[in-house]
């Protein structure tokens, strides 16, 4: 019940600011109230979503200014995951990132958002998930989903095609077996977007 709920979150169904009634939700989806409670329960503890006087728990709002601290943090993260994952992982990560890689190309040249977001997400899943450390992929997976929430409310992006070459030199950093590169280019990669990021909450947007 809780991933129906996050993904009607992510895709936009349920909106920045709802409100996450459980007895409206569980008629909704055609579910007793228990689960759906504990469900908004498990949305409240992840941040997706906030408890308000007199409305009780909303989808929450990710702003410009909040986001760039989350960048901050993200960029340092994913630059140690770049790092571990050389020093932990094998060819079949090389293999799997180059997958995600051609997958995200093929859908940036037929403008398939879905599916170049997919892709894009994927490629940072498989990093972290192979960097070996436990706390790194809490962390991160914690800043992916707040990252999730934040992009149905911005439309900054640093352009498909800017994303696939920052992709790319990752990828031939952690093929080359550079951990130092890996770092350094995962680095390059967030600190990109959050200086667009900067400049969007810089205008008040």
């Amino acid at each position: 019940m809780c991933e129906r709920l996050r993904e009607m979150i992510f895709t936009g169904e349920l909106p920045a600011g709802a409100r996450l009634s459980v007895p409206a939700l569980a008629e909704r989806l055609e579910v007793s109230r228990s689960p759906v409670r504990d469900a908004v329960l498990r949305l409240v503890q992840e941040r997706l979503a906030s408890e308000e006087p007199r409305r009780g728990a909303v989808v929450a709002h990710v702003g410009a200014a909040e986001l760039v601290a989350i960048y901050e943090v993200r960029e340092v993260l994913e630059g140690l995951a770049a790092r571990l994952a050389v020093e932990n992982a094998g060819r079949r990560l090389v293999r799997a990132l180059q997958e995600a890689l051609d997958d995200h190309e093929a859908a940036t040249r037929t403008a398939d958002l879905a599916a170049s977001t997919e892709a894009d997400l994927r490629f940072h899943r498989l990093i972290r998930e192979a960097c070996g450390n436990a706390e790194v992929v809490r962390l991160l997976d914690d800043v992916q989903t707040q990252v999730r929430l934040a992009m149905r409310t911005t439309t900054v992006t640093s352009g498909p095609r800017q994303a696939l070459d920052d992709h790319r030199a990752i990828l031939t950093a952690i093929d080359a077996g550079d951990a130092t590169a890996a770092e350094q280019a995962a680095r390059a990669h967030i600190f990109r977007l959050r200086a667009l990021l900067q400049q969007q909450a810089e205008v008040g947007v």
